[in-house]
């Protein structure tokens, strides 16, 4: 089976505490560069057996060489630094992650990350998965704000820039051998909610057009990959330190979202914040859902009849066949992790396997 695959998962992973310290030690310069690439080494090689020992087709780094899952991928591009969050803000935490702001022309002019992708694929061999924020991450929570007026008094050429950049990107990792890449894109559901449209206006932006340009902008980035690379989309409703952002149900982003060219979507669905599956109705035929109905924010196990009885809801949208399952977003997209232990999470990545198992056969 190409993926995704029935059970399935985000990427990132809760970062073991020997990597922890190394990295706040190498931060603090009492630790090599190269005495922390050995720790992250061997710990992405501990976590590559973890997930093929609990039956995952789709093995990932855990994101353990990252801070954040989309800030140290977009720093590496051209034109682009990251500066303070004004707002929305993440409930129940004092600390809240950086945003990128555009600077100078956006553009990707070396490699980015695929090093990292190398490691692990050459350390599985089952298919190994690569994320990457989406485009849409380099303007969503800054907005027309963020993005200087010097370098781009017309949106359009950001656009362009910015799409062609992350083409390039996704080209070197295909060169590299990644035929499974997942966009981590918050911005469909965020755009769900009130309060948030209310800040796209504040920096500038219409939201009501935003969900069709970042569309425009991930089919545009993938208009010459290669045949052979699946790529999936990720949304969900924030998740840093098991808090999270915004509400409401994908009804008012479906349309526009469901347009990006990318092969499935892996959407949360996990609590009544992201509404019922009504809006699969518009997904067009031959895509695929991966349904986040197993959280990564708390550790309580999911009961599997309860995940099946959500799964049957969804197939009456979309055709069984087409459905898959996973958790509604990873385990740590950031390097602080999520309230919950390595065993909880191991245990629900082991469910949503048993689950698929029964229900697909």
């Amino acid at each position: 089976m190409k993926p995704p695959f029935r059970a399935d998962q985000v990427g990132s992973l809760l970062r073991p505490k020997e990597l922890s310290e190394a990295r706040r030690k190498f931060k603090e310069g009492k630790l090599e560069a190269t005495a922390l690439k050995e720790i992250e080494d061997r710990s992405i090689r501990e976590a590559i057996r973890k997930q093929e020992s609990v039956g995952l087709e789709s093995i990932t780094d855990g994101e353990f060489r990252r801070d954040w899952w989309h800030l140290d991928f977009m720093a590496q591009l051209d034109g682009v630094t990251s500066v303070a969050n004004p707002g929305p803000k993440f409930g129940g935490t004092g600390e809240q992650p950086p945003i990128p702001s555009v600077t100078g022309k956006v553009a990707c002019s070396k490699p980015i990350m695929v090093n990292d992708f190398n490691y692990l694929k050459q350390n599985t061999g089952q298919t190994a998965k690569f994320t990457m924020p989406s485009p849409a991450m380099l303007h969503l929570r800054g907005g027309r704000s963020s993005i200087s007026k010097e370098v781009y008094p017309d949106l359009d050429a950001f656009w362009v820039d910015t799409s062609a950049a992350w083409a390039r990107a996704i080209r070197h990792l295909a060169d590299a051998g990644c035929t499974y890449l997942q966009l981590d894109d918050v911005s469909f559901s965020y755009l769900c909610d009130p309060k948030i449209q209310d800040t796209c206006r504040n920096n500038g932006d219409d939201p009501a057009q935003l969900p069709r340009t970042y569309a425009d902008a991930v089919t545009n980035a993938l208009k010459n990959r290669p045949a052979g690379m699946t790529v999936t989309m990720h949304t969900c409703r924030g998740n840093f330190k098991s808090s999270w952002v915004a509400s409401g149900g994908y009804e008012s982003v479906a349309e526009a979202m469901f347009s990006s060219d990318v092969d499935a979507f892996f959407l949360e669905f996990d609590s009544e914040r992201a509404g019922g599956f009504e809006p699969l109705r518009h997904l067009p035929k031959g895509k695929k859902v991966v349904l986040g109905l197993v959280t990564s924010k708390s550790p309580a196990l999911e009961d599997k009849e309860f995940i099946k009885k959500k799964i049957n809801e969804a197939s009456k949208y979309v055709p069984l066949e087409n459905l898959c399952l996973s958790p509604q977003c990873g385990f740590s997209s950031t390097h602080h992790g999520n309230s919950l232990t390595a065993d909880e999470q191991w245990r629900k990545l082991e469910r949503i396997v048993e689950i698929a198992r029964e229900v697909w056969r």
